[in-house]
């Protein structure tokens, strides 16, 4: 029988989300300590996202072509931390964007090649994954609330060794895991163009493109917006976990909420969700006890949302165009609809303020909300007993 690594495949997800825990929450503070503008580090942050539109699929073909899904992996691991040294010694914007450039290019490549071994290694038994990813959650939880807590007592500055530490982990998990064979898909290959004309599958693509640039704001300025109004670090810590914690018990609930309501109302429900809570941020932050509702609604903003959305891929790209309809949602989503968010809130950030930012993220999230409404039908979005539903958390936070 095959022995689930599962230990060593946990650690691995444990330290790469931990990265992404210390990383997005504070790295806009620490570039704000330098003083660049809101411009600068919208533009600086917006690399996690701009590499993520090419740099897997690079390193998916150098795997490929090697054969090597893990060495190219050790290799990345390798890259990534290495290319966090010029980190302790930029201060220009020219450099600090070549760093943060080559720091995503590295860092990008892992996920999706350890994701295919994971589930090689679960074979069938796909309902074991959440067991694995669960840790990558409490990874960032940990880190989150770490890092918070120590920057509240030592300079900014130190956050460049939590980061360090992270990536040291990612890497030594990476040298543990061990390979396993991959499962071709059985059947008939599907014409992905044909897919890819298809009105559902245009609409979700182009809501999701939505969702994404609406959270922009919130993954580059969500910690800056909470420090001017005098939150501790500790507490913004705190709230970016309890977002997480409010993800984690939606994932435990999705397959059953999803059979129950339907794709289509899930993701109706979280479109609205996302208009509130951004509206609640922009507007409403110096009442801390409405942050904290804020925060839970990211177990529909994102949570939800993104169960909902990978079971639809799931569905509507069958056989062998799974992989690259995953691929797609990433990159249209996570990758373009990151990007533009990011540098759309590093613009509006300075020209009009916090409020009218998350203002717009609630706009964008709302035009998201009527392509749903209108361009998915309920017929289209029906959930079978077959149909798979694999979450797995967005690696831009």
């Amino acid at each position: 029988m095959h022995a689930l690594p599962y230990w060593r495949l946990s650690g691995y997800y444990f330290f790469y989300f931990a990265f992404i825990g210390a990383f997005s929450p504070y790295f806009g503070l620490y570039l704000q300590s330098l003083g660049f503008s809101a411009w600068d580090i919208g533009l600086l942050m917006s690399q996690m996202q701009l590499m993520r539109l090419f740099a897997p699929y690079l390193w998916g073909a150098l795997a490929d072509r090697l054969g090597r899904r893990l060495a190219v992996v050790r290799l990345a691991g390798i890259l990534s931390l290495l290319g966090c040294a010029p980190f302790f010694m930029v201060r220009s914007f020219e450099a600090m964007l070549v760093a943060m450039a080559l720091l995503a290019f590295f860092w990008s490549a892992a996920l999706p090649l350890v994701e295919a071994v994971t589930f090689d290694h679960l074979r069938e038994d796909h309902t074991r994954y959440s067991r694995i990813r669960l840790w990558g959650s409490i990874g960032f939880i940990i880190a989150v609330m770490g890092t918070g807590a120590l920057l509240d007592h030592v300079p900014l500055a130190n956050l460049l060794w939590v980061i360090v530490g992270t990536l040291a982990g990612i890497l030594a998990c990476g040298m543990t895991v061990p390979d396993a064979p991959a499962h071709p898909a059985a059947g008939e290959q599907p014409l992905l163009r044909r897919i890819l004309q298809q009105t559902r599958v245009r609409a979700l693509f182009a809501a999701c493109f939505a969702m994404s640039a609406a959270h922009g704001a919130l993954y580059v300025f969500y910690s800056i917006h909470l420090s001017d109004h005098h939150y501790s670090k500790v507490l913004v810590g705190s709230l970016w976990s309890l977002g997480v914690l409010a993800e984690i018990v939606v994932f435990f609930f999705m397959v059953v909420l999803l059979r129950r309501f339907g794709l289509r109302r899930v993701l109706l429900l979280s479109f609205a969700a996302a208009v509130l809570r951004f509206l609640m941020i922009g507007q409403l932050v110096d009442w801390p006890w409405l942050m904290v509702v804020a925060q839970l609604l990211h177990g529909l903003t994102f949570g939800a949302y993104h169960a909902a959305a990978i079971a639809a891929v799931n569905r509507w790209f069958p056989g062998h165009c799974q992989t690259r309809g995953q691929a797609l949602y990433s990159t249209v989503s996570f990758g373009a609809g990151g990007l533009l968010g990011s540098l759309l809130s590093g613009w509006t950030w300075d020209a009009w303020g916090a409020a009218a930012t998350f203002a717009l993220s609630s706009l964008l999230a709302l035009v998201g909300l009527l392509i749903v409404a209108i361009w998915v039908r309920a017929a289209d979005a029906e959930v079978s007993e077959a149909t798979p539903v694999r979450v797995a958390r967005k690696t831009n936070r």
